[in-house]
């Protein structure tokens, strides 16, 4: 606790970092105590427009600081088990960004050192609290949609040479990223994907590089089958110039939904009022901004950050376990796995 008597925030890693910061900064249950950052200069814009955080530069020297509750871990991916370790270790909760760790092996980890420490674990993916897909996720689950039988599902983003170059050369790197576009930029949606469509039992992928020069890949195609009987395609690039669609589409034997990012662009159900379809465009057919002013929720970091605080107010689990997290972690190795074997994976 701090002095004001607030639950204690630091984050590690300004890169995606700094979302975590701005949550952190917004939030009147808990201070931002303190940041942590190889180089300086990334510190320097919060330190200025909050003298009273402190920097550091030692990660191990900013775990000794009493004040701290919950360390944020934003690092590079394959930094995340290591350091989520030692914060509990060092008696601190953590939240960590995604992928939780590059394997599940290490992944583990992170679950063993939340046993072991009595300490609270948490993994970011805040998609999942994009507005349009509670009622994505109810309608699938209550039936509305029938039996889902297929999703179709693509991450087709643009990354320019330089984002793996300099101090973002961990990038594209088996050791640091544990892959490419899959990953890095697509895990988000793969893990909506897993979320919605449920356990996977089988993984036919390929990879590719096409327009980068990296030790990864810039693509990925896969097919995956589901224990409901249900098929996906899954797509991941980073080669999409300029940059286009997040797809998420899922098709059932009564109705469909299709969603692009946080954007609702087409909701059939079958014997549903025209009206109420009507509505939910009206609803989320703008993205988050839009569909959160309806009943005042929010979205984004500042969800998982905030719920992380409570969490450890309330003594409760937040709201993405370690085993939660992991199962996207399993799904990519898997994807990987069939892509440079050429075979298709069974999961047990």
């Amino acid at each position: 606790m701090t002095k004001n008597n607030k639950i204690g925030y630091a984050v590690a890693g300004l890169g995606v970092g700094k979302a975590h910061v701005e949550a952190a900064l917004g939030y009147d249950k808990c201070e931002l105590v303190a940041v942590c950052d190889i180089v300086p200069e990334k510190m320097q814009k919060v330190t200025d427009a909050h003298p009273e955080v402190l920097a550091y530069t030692d990660f191990d020297e900013m775990l000794k600081n009493l004040e701290i509750d919950i360390v944020s871990i934003c690092l590079p991916s394959g930094m995340h088990a290591e350091y989520a370790v030692k914060a509990m270790e060092a008696g601190k909760h953590v939240l960590v960004e995604k992928p939780i760790d590059i394997s599940v092996e290490a992944a583990q980890k992170i679950e063993d050192a939340r046993i072991r420490t009595g300490k609270k674990a948490g993994g970011i993916y805040q998609n999942r609290n994009n507005a349009v897909m509670k009622p994505l996720k109810e309608a699938i689950d209550s039936g509305k949609l029938g039996k889902v039988f297929l999703g179709t599902f693509a991450v087709k983003w643009f990354r320019a040479q330089s984002y793996y170059e300099g101090a973002q050369a961990w990038h594209g790197t088996w050791a640091m990223d544990g892959g490419g576009s899959l990953i890095n930029q697509a895990v988000h949606t793969l893990d909506i994907m897993q979320w919605l469509m449920g356990e996977p039992v089988s993984v036919q992928s390929t990879m590719s590089i096409n327009n980068h020069d990296i030790e990864t890949e810039d693509l990925t195609a896969s097919i995956i089958r589901f224990k409901s009987g249900a098929t996906a395609t899954f797509v991941s690039s980073t080669c999409c110039y300029p940059g286009l669609s997040t797809d998420i589409q899922v098709y059932g034997t009564k109705g469909a939904v299709e969603v692009n990012a946080d954007v609702l662009k087409l909701w059939k159900i079958e014997g549903q009022d025209e009206r109420d379809e009507e509505d939910m465009m009206d609803r989320y057919g703008r993205g988050n901004r839009v569909a959160c002013a309806y009943d005042g929720s929010k979205y984004g970091h500042v969800t998982q950050v905030e719920d992380m605080v409570d969490a450890v107010i309330e003594d409760r689990d937040p709201q993405i376990m370690p085993k939660e997290s992991m199962k996207a972690v399993r799904l990519i190795r898997a994807i990987y796995e069939s892509a440079q074997t050429g075979k298709t994976v069974f999961f047990d």
